[in-house]
């Protein structure tokens, strides 16, 4: 999970790389087309910085559930009533 604060750094350096292109002339056009291109960088991490990862989790998690129907958390309770859940015991071989 990307956390926030390296989030802004990540476009802090981003917004400093762009304005080092602003005073640089590169031939070809190389300089404007990756001026255009840091700032499409920078305008994806304002949008980036803008939502938040639960709200977009949050909204996929509820449809996920939905389609398991009722039959698989009924199943699921009665294996944690049962202490069948999690991961099978390990074979141990006799010699």
């Amino acid at each position: 999970m990307v956390k926030r604060n390296d989030l802004r750094s990540l476009r802090t350096l981003i917004a400093q790389a762009q304005d080092l292109l602003t005073t640089t002339n590169l031939p070809e056009g190389r300089s404007q087309r990756a001026h255009e291109l840091l700032t499409a960088a920078v305008h994806l991490a304002d949008d980036l910085l803008e939502q938040s990862p639960a709200a977009a989790l949050g909204a996929k998690g509820g449809k996920e559930t939905a389609k398991r129907g009722p039959e698989y958390f009924r199943k699921i309770a009665s294996m944690r009533k049962e202490n069948k859940g999690g991961r099978p015991a390990k074979q141990t071989k006799a010699n």
